[in-house]
């Protein structure tokens, strides 16, 4: 969906659009395609890109704020379609942080023990709670799914090992009502639609992710030179400008997907380590760091070595 055909559904244009957030166009799920289907169609590519079957995973977190369902959890669906009868499978609900927060459980899992191979999605079909008569709103969010895989294995425990080094999760309850969606089963028993003071949530994302990637990166002895790459929540570009600008960070090492994907909330970093990966930008051994925020407010970041 260009900004072009939404000019035909709201006074916008994509002028307007291109101007305030960057954004150029954004997918659409199809009439009766669940965040399932999308949760499943990256869970096998990312599958077929690791060279494995589904049978080596043994644990499936899935991210996601707009689940297919009440319950259960979305992830079960997936690991049903994948013919996968063991480990475990759950999702995480930290809206646009949900990757960050799904990243961080499943290497805490894997360093316990207790699971192996962990299959890690980001999904959303964010066009199902969008008010598609406020254009402060529906301009901003698609839909997609993309998924990763992370492998427990017994490195030397320096920031030469490939992986997971450290993730650092942030919430604060306070500023749930800037981001939020005003339907629920408990409140409304409706699903209801996302509402956004625009304003107050870009203020606040460019001095919450600034601090915790800045405290992400002293964890692991980094400085932001260090770093190949920032692969951000793709949430609107003038928030990854300023953020960029705090870090003193080259925009040349931002990985921005925001113009052709929108805000896909959770969905948005894997998307967005898909096209850096398929183009050649992002190498095996390359130092990655990850971070975005959503609604609660949740936030977050994380430092990888990509393998």
């Amino acid at each position: 969906m260009t900004n072009d055909d939404l000019a035909k559904l709201v006074d916008t244009s994509d002028e307007w659009i291109a101007a305030r957030t960057g954004i150029r166009s954004r997918h659409i799920a199809a009439e009766g395609e669940l965040t399932s289907d999308l949760a499943l169609a990256a869970a096998k590519a990312a599958l077929k890109n690791a060279g494995m079957d589904a049978t080596d995973i043994d644990l499936i977190i899935l991210a996601t704020s707009t689940p297919d369902n009440t319950f259960p959890a979305t992830a079960v669906t997936v690991q049903a379609e994948l013919g996968i009868t063991h480990g475990a499978a759950f999702d995480v609900n930290a809206v646009c942080a949900g990757f960050v927060y799904a990243m961080s459980v499943a290497d805490n899992f894997l360093r316990a023990g207790s699971h192996s191979r962990a299959l890690v999605i980001g999904a959303e079909t964010y066009s199902r709670i969008l008010d598609w008569t406020d254009r402060n709103t529906c301009v901003l969010f698609g839909d997609g799914a993309g998924a990763v895989i992370l492998e427990s294995q017994l490195c030397e425990g320096t920031i030469d090992d490939p992986g997971v080094h450290v993730m650092c999760l942030r919430s604060d309850g306070r500023y749930r009502d800037k981001l939020y969606v005003d339907g629920g089963v408990s409140s409304t028993q409706t699903a209801g639609h996302l509402r956004m003071q625009g304003a107050d949530v870009f203020r606040h994302a460019v001095t919450k992710t600034t601090e915790v990637m800045r405290d992400a990166l002293h964890r692991t002895g980094l400085d932001i030179e260090d770093i190949s790459w920032l692969v951000p929540h793709q949430a609107n570009k003038r928030i990854l400008d300023a953020t960029a600008n705090k870090l003193d960070l080259s925009p040349d090492k931002i990985i921005m997907t925001v113009d052709r994907h929108a805000n896909t909330s959770s969905a948005s970093i894997p998307l967005a380590l898909d096209v850096a990966i398929s183009d050649g930008r992002i190498l095996p051994g390359q130092l990655v760091l990850l971070e975005a925020m959503g609604g609660g407010f949740t936030w977050g970041a994380g430092v990888v070595r990509w393998s």
